[in-house]
Order: C-alpha cells, then structure tokens, then sequence
C-alpha cells in the first residue's frame, strides 16, 4: 500500500514539477506559448545638427531611462571623429561627444532600439525635483496667487490640483488674471510647473516622443511630470499644459526625463535635434534573448549551446513524445510493434526524408532486405556474422537506391541516406525470424503496427507546436515522464482486445 502511495505521489510531484518550471519559464522570461509569436521593436534615430566654432565641442543628448511599456535592448551612434560616452549621472542617462576641434556644420546620430514590453514597469522614485522660484512682479505674483487659490479649494491633492489648474489654462473664455498669465501664448510646461512650485508641489518637464511607424524629422513634444507624496511613497503622472485629457502613454516613448535641456552643447550654435522611427516586428524568442534582463538566465539553458547544437537537441526532445505514443499505442490500444521502441527512430527518420518518402523508403529496403535475408538464412551462420551481413547488404542497399533516384531526377529519393542503418538490419533480422518461427501474418501485423505508430509519432514529433513547447519548456520532460509511469500502472484490457467479447455481444 505504501509503494502504491509513494508512486502516485512520485507522478504528482513531476506533473506538479513539469508544469511549475515552464509557467514559471514563461513568467519570467515572457517565452511564448505558441510558435511564430512576434514583438515590436522601434528602432529610433535622433539626428543632431549644430554649428561648431573652431573650438573644443562637448554635446550632451538626454536618452530613454527604463520606463513602463518599453524595454531598452541596444545603443549606438555614429560620429566621425568624436568621442563618444554613455552616461548615467544622477540618473539621468545620456550619450556624450567631444572633440578638440570642430568648424562648420556638424551632424551626430544617436540610435536606440526598444521593445515594446508590457512587463516593463516605470522605477520606483526615491526623490522628489527641487521646488523653483521664479521672480516675477507684482501683478503677476498677485494674478498667480488668485489662480492657485481658487484651484486649491475645488482640489483634494496635488493630481487632482494640477487638473484644475488646466481647466483654468485651457478655458475657451478665460478670466483677467489667466489672460495675463498666458500673455496671449498657450499654457506652457514652464507655466504650469511655476504654478505648481509656488504651491510647493513638485513637477519637472518630460519630453516625450509620439511612435508612429516611418515618421521622420519629429520633434519631443513636452508634458509635465507632477509629484506627490503619500504615506511615504511618492507617485507621479503626467500631464499636458495644452489639454484637459489624461496622457495617452500606447506608443508614447518618454525620451528626455532629465528635467534640464535635451541637449546641451558647448562650442558650438544653431543646435537642432530631430527624430526617425521605424516599426519592426520580429520573431519573440530572439527578441526576448536580446533583453538585457534575460542575459543571466540563458547563460544555463539549451538557447546558449551553438546553433547546431540546438538544432541537435531540437530532435533530441521530441523523442519522449514519440515514446509516449509508443507506450500509449501499444498498452491502451494494444497495437504489436516490431522492436519496443523501433517506431520511435523510424519516425525520426521520417521527419529527415518527409513521411512519403520515408514510408517508400523503408518499405523497398525492408522487403529487398528480407528476401536476401531468406537466402541467408539457408547458409546456418553465425547470429554475429549474419547480421554484420545483414548490414553491410543493408549500406548497398541505401547506396544502390540513392544512385538509382538520382539517375531518375527523383530528389528526394536521395533523403534516403538518413534511415538509421543498424536498426534497418536488426528490422530485417527480427522480422526474418519472425517469418520463420510465426509466418508471414505475424509479420506483416508487427510491421504494420511499426508503422502505424511511427507515422502517428511522426505527426507528433513534426508538428509546430509540440517542437516549439518540448523545446523552449523543459520542464514538460517532467510531465511527459509523468504520464509514462501512469500508463505503465495500467493492468486493463487494450481496445483491440475487445473484439474477444464481440460473440458475447452477438449472443445476447
């Protein structure tokens, strides 16, 4: 009773093992359920033009930090003659060219890729920005402090503040003091961030850049981060000076999150900055080995073995599968096979030559290996000798058909070469003794068997998805193991077996 026990447990434990490592593969590492998944990359250039003055040029460009929706995966730029640095001073990343000497107009580009990433969250803020006091006279000093306190007492905290302060910025029709506020120009990000320091509510400007595929020469357009801190964690969100709508972030990429200039030059004038972007879709799982995150993790999985390698194992772990329909076919549905586990290799070498051929194949060879093995059997060798005959005859065999096909301008007939040799001339050996001792039913009934379940395994092995689950989530070996077991628990009848009780049937 015990070891019924702590074998029903063993099963679960690897269900439960199996299932756990390829969730927990997916969660993690955002490897896909199904093959021919795609991810979107923006690939963004940012083009500099200034014009240097014969002196010693430093220019630092803002970039992306991590951010909510978006996943960085590679940097560059192109800058002849330059030095070029990527900072991160204050957290505040940044790429930086200098030169010694430079006259006349200058052009930097600046290139990054991000993927578009759903797991990708915006990081925890430890620090709130500097409150900034701006001079300003005494009408608008007194106009500023008229706007702040009537937005004050129609607000609750410092998100629902800023709104209101919009709605007064933005009225079709607005008051005096707005008007002198806004000095005919529209609501400014400057603006807005001077009203929210002088009610001491922290805010800096974000230049943020709308993604739209095949777009070139665009500029950032800028919002207003707003601060607040509440049982000791600080929040933020974005706004616009020029609207009353909450920011739509889908495809809005904030790319200068320093609070300062986007870029800051010395030695040079005329700056301009602009921006290019392209939308790609590529295929997910070489997207997801490109993400910086994902680096460690796959240093200890099959994805870090050369190419050829994994094209090795992505045979090797389908053959679990094939024996799970060797072991379901021959206990629940009671089909004879020629060798336990023959089917299995078989159907391997189907999936090398394509079923037809495979079948056409292993057919000829098995039917000539038979007849010549007959002959042999008249010569009363020894098991040793006759088999290394058996094989020998069975490379002529391979040899003799690849050249005939070929003559024949049949192709594929030359995919014949991948049929495992040794396990042809065992076939052929098993088979012949078979027809001596049970005769040819017998044969053709564990023959036929062999091959209907390889070409089940074969369909198996083959498909898309099986190879793409077996392949990125080892853990399903555990599962695959699990139901093996089970199977091999099982003391009922086969479904073929029960054509015996048919008569009774008949009876009744």
């Amino acid at each position: 009773m015990r070891s019924k026990v702590f074998f029903y447990v063993l099963i679960a434990s690897l269900f439960i093992l199996g299932i756990f490592q390829s969730v927990q593969r997916h969660m993690a590492l955002d490897i896909p359920w199904f093959p021919g998944e795609t991810r979107t990359i923006w690939s963004i250039d940012a083009k500099i033009d200034f014009v240097a003055q014969g002196k010693p040029v430093l220019a630092s460009l803002s970039t992306p930090k991590a951010q909510a929706g978006f996943t960085q995966l590679s940097q560059n730029a192109a800058s002849p003659g330059y030095g070029l640095s990527f900072l991160n001073e204050g957290n505040s990343p940044q790429a930086q060219w200098g030169i010694r000497d430079a006259l006349g107009k200058q052009t930097l580009y600046y290139n990054i890729q991000v993927l578009v990433d759903a797991r990708s969250k915006d990081p925890q803020i430890n620090e709130l920005p500097e409150l900034l006091q701006r001079e300003s006279g005494a009408a608008g000093l007194a106009a500023t402090k008229v706007i702040i306190s009537e937005a004050y007492e129609k607000s609750a905290d410092a998100f629902s503040f800023t709104r209101e302060l919009l709605k007064v910025l933005n009225d079709e029709d607005p008051n005096q003091n707005v008007r002198l506020m806004l000095n005919g120009n529209s609501p400014s990000p400057e603006l807005l961030i001077t009203l929210l320091n002088e009610a001491e509510i922290p805010a800096k400007k974000i230049g943020a850049l709308k993604l739209e595929d095949g777009r070139r020469r665009q500029h950032l357009h800028y919002l207003v981060e707003v601060f607040q801190e509440q049982d000791g964690f600080i929040t933020s969100r974005l706004f616009d000076p020029a609207s009353t709508q909450a920011v739509n972030r889908e495809n809005l990429l904030l790319w200068d999150q320093s609070g300062k200039a986007l870029l800051e030059l010395t030695g040079g004038v005329d700056s301009t900055v602009s921006f290019s972007m392209i939308k790609q879709n590529q295929p997910a799982l070489s997207v997801i080995m490109e993400k910086p995150v994902n680096e460690h993790l796959f240093n200890f999985s099959i994805h870090s073995l050369p190419v050829e390698d994994q094209s090795l194992f992505k045979g090797i772990l389908m053959i679990p599968l094939g024996v799970l329909v060797v072991v379901i076919m021959r206990i629940l549905i009671g089909l004879k096979t020629s060798g336990t586990f023959m089917p299995v290799l078989i159907a391997m070498a189907f999936i090398q030559t394509s079923l037809i051929t495979g079948l056409v194949g292993f057919i000829l060879l098995v039917s000539v290996g038979l007849f010549i093995r007959s002959y042999l059997s008249h010569l009363n060798l020894l098991l040793v000798s006759r088999i290394s005959t058996v094989i020998i005859m069975v490379i002529l065999l391979i040899s003799m058909f690849s050249v005939l096909a070929y003559k024949l301008g049949l192709t594929e007939g030359l995919k014949i070469t991948f049929f495992p040799m040794i396990i042809l001339s065992w076939t052929i050996e098993r088979m012949s003794v078979l027809w001596e001792e049970e005769g040819a039913k017998e044969v053709m009934k564990q023959g036929g068997g062999s091959l209907a379940v390889a070409v089940i395994a074969y369909f198996v092995m083959s498909n898309e998805y099986t190879r793409h689950l077996m392949f990125n989530f080892i853990g399903l070996q555990f599962v695959v193991m699990a139901f093996v077991l089970l199977l091999g628990s099982y003391t009922g009848y086969r479904l073929l077996e029960l054509r015996r009780f048919k008569p009774m049937l008949d009876g009744e």
